[in-house]
């Protein structure tokens, strides 16, 4: 995580900018405040739910807004809770009349600022829910659930409450849907490496060589263990254990998502999952709609959670709901979706059957534009100069440099001057202005 970057202090603001401006089709910036909201909210009428939580997790939690997710997320720097101020404007950016519910994991930062937050608008007549997400098994025991800290497992809490809300649902029926899935909800993750802070050196915290920590947090709080290195097979024994232990009575069919904690390639994962699923249905587990992917990072962080959602027909049906996010989306979009990407969508003109089309002519001159042609020549300069050009790898072989290799091929084929070549005292002989031999 130290390659990217401007500036440590910078790198919250400027994701958020990138971000912004790549999905700008789902998300926008809260105006005032370090957040996005949907580009769908608020919606008048509407109970909306407000996430958020320190940077360094994407897709967590910028990442899971848009429509049919979540209506906003508050952004915290790097592994730091938004201040107070930040969630109280996030909160009233988002209150379309019908209440707020706003869920994060329970870390004690965010529960004391969003906690101050929500009180401030209640006191302005914002009616402000708040639901923990606790599901990380092995930060507490099974008796003190309400003291577990909130990882991977809250994007079903999340996506269930706001499916529930874009029905239109009250904001008590948000909330009780959202302490539901909270409750059905279980994670166990292992660690293998740290992450490092951008324009830091050493790691914030480390993971010996050759082994595993089990329940490590994502911002390196304290596991249940270390153990050395297992094979993929062995290590799906373990992280599904502690789940399995706590399943409820009855529980037969359950949302499964494999998470990777940033730095654990989407490859490993599927090796990894492999071994789960045939663990999960042999105890029985019917597995509905798994998810493997990256959903709660911790920066450049090396390893791996499990987490399991216990269905019944309501969860499931929101669990299967329409979305779309940055982060998140599904096959169908939201119908609110599909209507603004229709209603922004340049049209076609319209005409009668044989009737030639007309096509738009060339573009007028833009002052400062470049030619594609002339910032290619730049382009191969540059190239020239680091000593580029020549043994081009291309197709995993070497390819020397005559037509047709590498950027200086296209070069060539394009006509156009800028490049002398190898051997030569003239411009490329296609070149317009080539000089008479």
């Amino acid at each position: 995580m130290t390659h990217v970057y401007n500036s440590e202090r910078g790198f919250k603001d400027e994701f958020v900018d990138g971000l912004v401006a790549a999905y700008s089709r789902y998300l926008e910036r809260v105006p005032n405040a370090s957040g996005v909201m949907s580009v769908t909210a608020p919606a008048a009428g509407r109970a909306s739910v407000l996430i958020g939580g320190g940077s360094g997790h994407y897709p967590a939690f910028a990442g899971l807004v848009g429509p049919g997710l979540c209506d906003g997320a508050i952004i915290g720097d790097i592994f730091t809770s938004p201040s107070s101020e930040q969630a109280y404007r996030c909160i009233r950016a988002l209150d379309g009349g019908a209440g707020v519910l706003l869920s994060f994991g329970n870390y004690s930062g965010d529960v004391m600022n969003f906690g101050l937050a929500a009180e401030r608008a209640r006191a302005e007549g914002t009616d402000v829910r708040i639901v923990l997400v606790t599901d990380d098994v092995a930060s507490a025991p099974a008796d003190r659930q309400v003291g577990r800290r909130g990882i991977a497992g809250g994007l079903f809490v999340f996506r269930a409450a706001s499916a529930a809300a874009h029905e239109g649902r009250s904001i008590d029926d948000v909330e009780r849907i959202a302490r539901r899935v909270n409750a059905a909800t279980f994670t166990f993750g292992v660690a293998f490496s740290g992450c490092t802070f951008p324009g830091r050196a050493e790691p914030l915290f480390v993971v010996a060589p050759g082994r595993i920590d089990l329940g490590l947090g994502i911002h390196g709080e304290p596991g249940i263990d270390t153990i050395d290195w297992l094979p993929a097979d062995d290590l799906a024994v373990v992280i599904v254990g502690p789940i399995l232990a706590e399943r409820p009575s009855g529980a037969a069919r359950a949302k499964v998502l494999l998470n990777g904690l940033g730095n654990t390639k989407y490859e490993e994962l599927f090796v990894l999952y492999r071994t789960l699923s045939r663990l999960l249905s042999e105890a029985g587990v019917v597995i509905v709609d798994p998810e493997v992917g990256e959903f709660v990072t911790s920066l450049d962080m090396a390893g791996c959670s499990l987490s399991v959602c216990w269905l019944d027909d309501e969860i499931e049906r929101l669990l299967a709901a329409p979305a779309a996010a940055p982060g998140f989306r599904t096959a169908s979009a939201p119908a609110s979706a599909a209507a603004r990407s229709s209603a922004t969508a340049p049209t076609a003109p319209t005409r009668t059957a044989g009737q030639p089309v007309n096509l738009p002519g060339p573009a007028p001159a833009r002052s400062g534009f470049v030619p594609a042609t002339k910032l290619a020549g730049a382009v191969v300069r540059s190239l020239a100069r680091m000593g580029w050009g020549r043994g081009w790898v291309r197709g995993g072989r070497q390819a020397g440099h005559g037509r047709g290799s590498g950027a200086l091929g296209v070069w060539r084929d394009l006509g156009t001057c800028g490049h002398r070549r190898t051997g030569t005292r003239g411009r490329s002989p296609r070149c317009p202005r080539a000089r008479a031999a």
